[in-house]
């Protein structure tokens, strides 16, 4: 009865036999084409323009398409003005305007030519995708051209007539910008981000704009991610965090312009509170100019001080709000000699660099003072009522989540906690014990949690797993972190460099192994053999000769240094991961410059054994139970179990 009943539900959809029997045919037809292409990038920091380059260039795969159309019949610079075109149409046509170029002749040549790339770009989908991906207006235009038969003859003067009309009319423009996004849409199928879109990088609103607007996206949450959703709860330690982070980049424009965060009164308290003070320990690195709201490197020091001093007074309270974390080490504010200028740590003393500090109560260290509270409070006022933030947090949770599994590749961005002999650590909660994937789960649970439970039904669940949102971001077990302590007190305030350590988790010295990365594939379900796990966060060292590809071809780390910050380390910028229904392929991005010519090298990393089809992938799958279903469903409207309509 409950089958009959889903069968009555399903007709609902296909009323009769008729139709049930073309869908089935349909999806029959679709299982049978080659795998969409899936793009993999990491650790995009806020660097908008690079990343939405890479991402309307396929990093690089456009270029290589072009290439293989055209061959010699092209020189390579109306090969690179081609590609730049599809990239960036509605600049390239205004330039091409100014300069005369922008003739009826190029017009009818560049149409062409764009024609000839779509064609290529859309061989792997059916005609019904393939229509899906372009404008309603120019739909019927674009699908006649695309299929054109030059052995036609009857038809040749057809075609030559809709390529005049669509010039003639003045609409020459338009479809070429038509033609272009329809490119782009066609050539990355489904896009996965693996962390870390926010901080360092000047504005991350703008990728999460570009994200909201790509066709199929899915994003495994970072450590900075995770900040800046535990902010936009309302959690004040992340709010504090996500600020000192901005104004120590220079990052103003994503705060102020993107997000509408109103920094005034942090910016006046800080210049009176420091107002003599230099605060050079505290000063921008100046990676980006600001566009919208340039701010005075010494006023953005002396912010950048007063927010980290809260920040530092907030851990303090958190930390002895919840004994389990374990964090007892970290707190450093009351082991300062304000006196003397000095801090004791594990029995040895340090000088500080920075030695003043009028708003700490030596009695009292992380006790907030009235101005301070009142800012803090002020700051999430505007975290909390910050409509473009909140509609991108959400966007964050709708299309996220700590890992994913999909098409026999586990997708995460930090790691799964290991301990010293690379067995599951054993981590202890509030709520039991969890390892390996119980673990992933739970944290994913916690993180809806601060979000969406309702404060006033379970007041104390809400504001545990609002508290753990700064765990996630820098705790020592925490999966997204990876290290055993996070130092930004020893970075800021003291010399040495051995303070300033920071060591990763054993996992990643025992994932490098290809039998470790078999036990996490097994632990997440999955059969070790053809799966990958694709990670982020550490940067690939490349010029210091690591490499992305470890543990036998199963584990591929993509943080190359997206990011400028950790460029001068990694000697690239960044990798994306390209699986295509041939192979995988690594791209390894130039760091960008505007108007230069910045597509990647990309490299076969592993050919598969057989071409992947649509029916060997999850939505595949998928496809299969849906045409099982309609099979029943037809099965019932031939027994007369359930009435046909027309």
């Amino acid at each position: 009865m409950r089958d009959l009943d889903y069968l009555k539900l399903l007709s609902r959809q296909f009323p009769n036999a008729k139709k049930a029997g073309a869908e089935i045919i349909n999806l029959r037809a679709i299982i049978g084409l080659p795998k969409g292409t899936e793009y993999f990038f990491s650790d995009l920091h806020g660097e908008y323009e690079s990343f939405i380059h890479l991402l309307r260039s396929s990093s690089g795969v456009i270029r290589t398409k072009i290439t293989d159309t055209f061959g010699n019949m092209m020189s390579e610079k109306e090969q690179l003005s081609l590609a730049n075109l599809i990239y960036y149409p509605k600049k390239a046509l205004s330039d091409l305007r100014h300069t005369g170029e922008n003739t009826e002749e190029w017009q009818k040549i560049t149409i062409n030519r764009l024609i000839s790339i779509l064609h290529v770009a859309s061989s792997k989908f059916s005609r019904s995708k393939v229509r899906k991906k372009m404008p309603p207006e120019y739909a019927y235009s674009i699908e006649e051209l695309l299929h054109v038969d030059q052995q036609d003859f009857n038809k040749k003067y057809y075609y030559q007539e809709i390529l005049n009309a669509i010039v003639d009319i003045g609409a020459g423009e338009e479809f070429i910008t038509a033609l272009c996004e329809c490119i782009q849409n066609l050539t990355i199928d489904f896009l996965h981000i693996i962390g870390d879109l926010f901080d360092r990088g000047p504005r991350a609103d703008l990728i999460l704009e570009e994200l909201m607007r790509f066709h199929d996206v899915d994003i495994q949450w970072g450590n900075h991610d995770v900040s800046w959703m535990g902010a936009a709860s309302g959690n004040t330690t992340c709010i504090a965090t996500v600020l000192r982070i901005a104004t120590s980049y220079n990052s103003f424009d994503v705060l102020e312009d993107g997000y509408g965060i109103n920094l005034r009164p942090l910016s006046m308290y800080a210049a009176e509170v420091y107002g003599n003070d230099p605060c050079d320990c505290f000063k921008p690195h100046l990676l980006d100019e600001n566009k919208y709201d340039s701010v005075n490197p010494d006023l953005a020091a002396k912010m950048c001080k007063a927010i980290t001093i809260i920040q530092l007074k907030l851990e303090g309270q958190l930390i002895k709000r919840h004994p389990e974390y374990e964090l007892d080490h970290r707190l450093l504010l009351d082991r300062i000699d304000y006196r003397k200028g000095t801090i004791n740590i594990e029995g040895k003393e340090y000088d500080l660099k920075d030695r003043n500090f009028p708003t700490i109560d030596p009695e009292n260290p992380y006790q907030l003072t009235e101005r301070e509270q009142n800012l803090i409070d002020t700051l999430k006022f505007s975290f909390l009522h910050s409509q473009l933030l909140q509609k991108h947090i959400r966007f964050l949770y709708s299309n996220g989540s700590m890992y994913r599994i999909c098409n026999h590749n586990l997708l995460y961005h930090g790691c799964i906690p290991m301990d010293e002999y690379g067995d599951f650590l054993h981590v202890k909660t509030k709520d039991g014990v969890f390892y390996g994937k119980t673990l992933m789960d739970y944290f994913n649970r916690k993180i809806i949690d601060a979000y969406f439970l309702d404060e006033m039904d379970e007041p104390e669940e809400k504001q545990d797993a609002v508290d753990l949102m700064w765990y996630l971001w820098c705790g020592p077990k925490s999966p997204l972190f990876g290290k055993d302590r996070i130092t930004t007190f020893e970075h800021i305030f003291l010399n040495e460099p051995e303070l300033k350590k920071e060591n990763l988790n054993p996992y990643y010295k025992y994932s490098q192994q290809e039998e470790t990365v078999d036990m996490i594939l097994r632990e997440f379900g999955l059969s070790p053999e053809g799966a990958h796990i694709i990670n982020g966060h550490v940067p690939v060292k490349v010029k210091s000769g690591e490499r992305p590809v470890k543990a036998n071809g199963k584990l591929f780390i993509i943080d190359g240094g997206l990011s400028k910050a950790y460029q001068k380390q990694t000697g690239i910028a960044g990798y994306t991961l390209i699986y295509t229904s041939w192979d995988l392929n690594l791209a390894a991005h130039k760091p960008f410059v505007r108007g230069q010519e910045n597509t990647p090298q990309i490299q076969q990393v592993e050919r598969m054994k057989n071409r992947v089809m649509v029916k060997d992938t999850d939505i595949g799958k998928e496809m299969e139970q849906e045409m099982q279903d309609l099979q029943e469903l037809l099965d019932a409207y031939r027994n007369g179990l359930i009435k046909e309509r027309p």
